[in-house]
C-alpha cells in the first residue's frame, strides 16, 4: 500500500511511521534532484501558507520561504510582534482563523502542546518548525545528509548526540534513529540526559527495528564505532545567558575536537543543526569569549571546518526536506 500523508500535521516523528519517514526522505532526495536540475514543480499553485514564528531561525524561515514559492504557493510570515496569539487572541481563536485564511501552517516556538491544539483547531496541516521538546524538520535534514554519504539504508550504523542531550534535537535525534533502525548514544552528564519517559519509548521503538538507544557519560565510548558525531548549542534560544557558566564548566568535556572525530570510523562526518558557536565571528561568540574565556564551545572550528563537516550540506536540505513535508500533507 503507497504513503499517503495528505492533510496530515507534521508535529512529531513519533506519531509518524518508519515507511512514512522514509517515504519524506526519498520525496526530499527527488525535489533536491529537481531544484539542482532547474526542473520546474510548482505543484502547488494557488495555495498559501503562514509562517508563525515565536522564535526567530534563519534555515527554518528561509527553507519554507523558498521551498513554498518552488512549489507556487504564497507565503506569510507572522514574527512575535506581528500575531497577536498569546496577548489579545488565543491560541486556539488564533489556528481558527488561520486555519479559514490558510492551507497550511508552520509553528516555530516554544511549547509542544501549543503547536499540538494550533493542529487541533485550525483543521489544516501544521508543521513544527521546532518546539522546547522536538525539531522533527531538522531530522529529515540530518538523515538525508547520513544517506547522501552512506547511502539510503542506514539500519546498523551509530549517530552520537554529543552534550546537552536534553534538548529537542536530541530528543528528535533519538526517535528518528529508533524509528530508522540507527543505533542512537546520546553521550553527555547524567543531568543533561533525555526524560527517562521518552528513553523507554524509544528504546522499545528501537528494539522493534533491531537497534538501540545507549545513554553514556564516556565521551569514548559516543565515539567508538561512530559514523556520525553530532552536537548543537549548549544553551538554547529562550534559555536564560546565565546558564552559560554553568554549561561550560558541565559540558566542556563533550565538544567535539579533532581528536574525538579520530575515536570514530575514518568515514565519519560530523553534523550540527546551527548556528554554532566555533569562533568569536559574531557578537554573541565575542561576549561569550570576553565573559568566560571560551572562543569555542560545542565544537572546534578545527572540526567545523574540517574535511568530514558536512553542517552546510544539512543547512541546504533543511530546504529539500521541508518541501517534501509541505508536498505530501497538501497535495
Amino acid at each position: 500500500m503507497g504513503v499517503n500523508l495528505r492533510g496530515r500535521s507534521f508535529l512529531k516523528l513519533l506519531d509518524y511511521s518508519s515507511d512514512e519517514i522514509r517515504y519524506l526522505l526519498k520525496l526530499s532526495a527527488n525535489f533536491k534532484d529537481m531544484k539542482r536540475a532547474g526542473v520546474p514543480h510548482r505543484y502547488l499553485e494557488g495555495k498559501n501558507i503562514v509562517l508563525l514564528f515565536q522564535k526567530t531561525s534563519t534555515r527554518t524561515r528561509c527553507a519554507f520561504e523558498v521551498g513554498a514559492s518552488d512549489l507556487g504557493m504564497g507565503v506569510t510570515y507572522l514574527d512575535p510582534n506581528s500575531s497577536q496569539m498569546g496577548h489579545k487572541e488565543s491560541t486556539e481563536d488564533t489556528a481558527r482563523v488561520l486555519g479559514r485564511m490558510f492551507d497550511g501552517i508552520e509553528y516555530r516556538g516554544f511549547s509542544q502542546a501549543q503547536v499540538e491544539e494550533i493542529a487541533e483547531k485550525s483543521g489544516v496541516p501544521v508543521w513544527n518548525g521546532l518546539t522546547d521538546d522536538f525539531h522533527p524538520t531538522q531530522m529529515l535534514a540530518d538523515i538525508l545528509t547520513a544517506q547522501e554519504e552512506f547511502g539510503q539504508d542506514l539500519r546498523g550504523r551509530k549517530l552520537t548526540f554529543f552534550g546537552d542531550c536534553r534538548n529537542n534535537v536530541a530528543n528528535s535525534l533519538m526517535v528518528v534513529c529508533a524509528k530508522l533502525g540507527i543505533n542512537f548514544c546520546a553521550c553527555g552528564p547524567k543531568e543533561r540526559m533525555p526524560e527517562d519517559e521518552l528513553v523507554a519509548t524509544c528504546r522499545e521503538i528501537a528494539a522493534q527495528n533491531h537497534c538501540e538507544v545507549v545513554l553514556t557519560e564516556d565521551p569514548h565510548e559516543g565515539a567508538k564505532d561512530c559514523d556520525v558525531l553530532y552536537t548543537d548549542i549548549w544553551v538554547s534560544m529562550g534559555e536564560s545567558y546565565d546558564l552559560f557558566g554553568e554549561r561550560i564548566k558541565l559540558l566542556s568535556p563533550y565538544r567535539v575536537t579533532k581528536e574525538l572525530m579520530a575515536e570514530a570510523k575514518p568515514t565519519a562526518i560530523f553534523e550540527h543543526c546551527l548556528p554554532s558557536f566555533h569562533d568569536t565571528n559574531t557578537t554573541h561568540g565575542k561576549e561569550v569569549a570576553e565573559e568566560f574565556g571560551i572562543t569555542e564551545m560545542e565544537v572546534t572550528d578545527e572540526v567545523f571546518e574540517g574535511p568530514q563537516s558536512r553542517v552546510f550540506d544539512e543547512a541546504e536540505n533543511r530546504m529539500h526536506t521541508i518541501k517534501a513535508v509541505m508536498y505530501a500533507t497538501l497535495c
